[in-house]
């Protein structure tokens, strides 16, 4: 029998909104690209709700422009990180700032990504869509585990419902001989979700006080949609039909960041067209995402890319 993709959690609403979110003052949430799209979205929800926030980005100045407007949304402390997830090198080192900046983190989104770019090869020998959706993202989350479980926080995940047709390469995890811009995207976003729910399953197991929540956010107006070639033809032709608003987007984010209602090791996404817009609820999992075997030798293969060995649980 072929196993369908299903919902792993039921968290019992249909239809959850940013408007239902607590006040979070005193409560701090790192947001990787939060400069931009989904990021910058879910950032101004979370100020708007009194949170403190601060955006990881790539580029000072458009870091500074996205603290100044997020700043507008709400009473929150604004303020940013210099963050190159496909630099190994920079993740250490915003890992060091934020360590001497705060004593702890509530929550930290890995939300930042890159789709379906020309093949690149990052400073650290790594192809650019598993460097920097998945690698940056795993090295940063165990960099700062310290810091979440101080505030018992929470891990977002950022995936796509593209991880359903994912596959995880793992004689070829860098595709140097055979890049397709697609697939290897795929595979990234797979990865994103198999780590979220092995890490789930960890923290679980060792009775840790940090949470682990995945989100996706359905097929979204962001800048991801709007580079040169043929992504940018079909955003012209299908966006204003198919394509839901950057805020819409950030829902699902914002729910597992801090809503009381997500439940640990879930799964949050938008419920119609496939799942690629409407209102948000559980969404459904692909069974390759589900095969824990494959998430744990994904976790081993990981942790020897980064050189890092993540330590959960009593030493």
């Amino acid at each position: 029998m072929k196993t369908k993709n299903k919902k792993i959690a039921n968290s019992g609403f249909a239809d959850w909104s940013p408007d239902l979110l607590p006040d979070l003052t005193g409560k701090r949430y790192l947001i990787t690209g939060g400069n931009s799209g989904i990021g910058f979205e879910a950032a101004k929800m979370l100020v708007k709700a009194k949170a403190d926030v601060v955006i990881g980005c790539r580029n000072p100045t458009k870091a500074k422009q996205a603290v100044t407007e997020i700043s507008t949304q709400g009473s929150g402390d604004v303020s940013s990180v210099i963050l190159d997830l496909a630099s190994l090198e920079s993740v250490r080192s915003a890992s060091t700032e934020i360590h001497a900046r705060y004593d702890k983190l509530d929550g930290l989104i890995n939300n930042a990504g890159v789709m379906q770019p020309p093949q690149t090869t990052t400073v650290d020998g790594f192809e650019l869509q598993l460097a920097t959706n998945h690698l940056g993202h795993f090295l940063l989350a165990s960099l700062l585990f310290d810091l979440v479980e101080k505030a018992a926080g929470r891990i977002v995940v950022t995936s796509s419902i593209v991880h359903k047709f994912g596959r995880i390469d793992f004689d070829n995890l860098m595709h140097k001989e055979s890049y397709h811009p697609g697939r290897v995207y795929g595979q990234s976003k797979l990865a994103n979700l198999m780590f979220a729910l092995e890490l789930d399953r960890k923290l679980k197991a060792s009775g840790s006080s940090v949470s682990c929540i995945a989100c996706h956010p359905g097929v979204s107006a962001t800048e991801l949609f709007k580079e040169e070639g043929l992504r940018k033809a079909a955003f012209n032709f299908i966006g204003q039909f198919m394509l839901q608003p950057a805020y819409n987007g950030a829902i699902p984010t914002v729910l597992a960041a801090a809503g009381v209602e997500a439940i640990p090791g879930a799964y949050y996404g938008p419920q119609s067209m496939a799942e690629m817009r409407g209102k948000v609820s559980d969404a459904k999992v692909g069974k390759s995402a589900l095969n824990q075997e494959d998430a744990a030798r994904l976790w081993r293969e990981s942790e020897k890319l980064v050189n890092h060995e993540w330590k959960i649980g009593p030493s």
